[in-house]
């Protein structure tokens, strides 16, 4: 039996793990507790998704557990044992506006989640690989010292710039504003490196740009283009924090990202680091963002423009995922901007 164990399985990225590897025959244990109605509210619930994941899924087993629960992790590790093959760690508070207002609750899932995992995974199944979604925040906010240039619709950074075609591992994550989301988040990331080094185990911290997808439950403080496109059909009011909304986000399809997973659990490394998000394949600015909703959906959004960004916010964030594609050559995209928005649509278009 070969079982892979997924946190934050009814979320994005760990519903589309899920659904990737039920497919090839692999026993899945979810563990979440839909933590994100707890941070985000009735919007933001996930029962949804778990309840079509168990109908869907005969090998889909799921388990509501607090990953900060260390007796509770400990159950299901031992149950399984050997027979563990995979981790891929998704669970997280995921919203650097939601850290500042509860900063034990945003570490202990983030960190101490993560390290009470780690712990688990060696003692119990040392064999097996452990992926982390980690995030572009661990770099702070040392992106908006690059020399961008305004232009019409986005900031861009001239094209001579090393760093033009995305900002790779190299950058700094050190001495810059992280928020506090994005030090728990360096933590974990640390961390996740340290158990590869130390312990000699598989691990890998994938640092993401802006995830997306359809199986998005975008909310205010959390999931850009499912959000903003599910005000653009409903009417409701968006706000539009700083940077004349000009600021840039890759953004990568659950799918394509999950996908890359694989091709990691397939010839895995040690203590491994990798920046992925869209790259110049798939991105936008918060503008341009608008204009395809507008465009996809009919229908003009009702914004509001707020001159004070976000505390940390990136202006400009494309990354970099050369140093994945020279490891893995056979992985690529198969989902561009224009492709996620559509999607996206589709299904809140049924919800709303």
């Amino acid at each position: 039996m070969s079982v892979v164990i997924i946190t934050g399985s009814t979320g994005l990225i760990g519903s589309e793990a899920v659904r990737f590897f039920c497919e090839k025959k692999f026993n899945v244990i979810g563990i979440d507790n839909n933590f994100r109605k707890t941070f985000f509210g009735e919007d933001a619930c996930t029962e949804w998704n778990r309840k079509h994941l168990e109908s869907e899924y005969a090998n889909y087993t799921h388990k509501n557990v607090d990953i900060r629960n260390e007796d509770a992790v400990n159950c299901i590790f031992k149950q399984y044992g050997n027979d563990v093959k995979l981790i891929i760690h998704t669970a997280a508070q995921p919203s650097h506006d939601w850290a500042a207002s509860d900063p034990i609750m945003d570490f202990t899932v983030n960190a101490n989640g993560t390290l009470t995992l780690l712990e688990k995974f060696r003692q119990y199944c040392h064999q097996a690989v452990f992926i982390f979604t980690s995030t572009n925040k661990v770099y702070g906010d040392l992106p908006n010292y690059l020399p961008l240039v305004e232009m019409d619709m986005r900031y861009e950074l001239a094209s001579k710039h090393n760093w033009y075609d995305g900002i790779d591992e190299t950058m700094s994550i050190d001495q810059s504003m992280h928020s506090l989301f994005g030090a728990s988040k360096v933590a974990a990331d640390v961390l996740v490196q340290e158990y590869g080094r130390y312990f000699k185990l598989k691990t890998v911290a994938f640092r993401g740009g802006c995830l997306t997808g359809p199986a998005h439950s975008g909310t205010k403080l959390h999931g850009f283009l499912s959000y903003l496109m599910r005000c653009c059909i409903s009417g409701n009011k968006y706000f539009i924090y700083g940077y004349k909304g000009k600021q840039v986000r890759d953004n990568i399809h659950s799918h394509d990202l999950v996908n890359a997973f694989y091709h990691f659990y397939q010839n895995p490394r040690s203590a491994e680091v990798y920046n992925i998000g869209g790259s110049r394949f798939s991105n936008c600015s918060m503008l341009e963002g608008i204009k395809l909703c507008e465009e996809i959906s009919g229908k003009k959004l009702n914004y509001e423009y707020v001159d004070q960004n976000r505390a940390g916010d990136h202006m400009w964030w494309i990354s970099n995922v050369s140093k994945f594609k020279q490891n893995y050559p056979e992985w690529d995209y198969k989902y561009d901007i224009k492709t996620i928005l559509q999607e996206i649509y589709n299904v809140q278009k049924t919800l709303i």
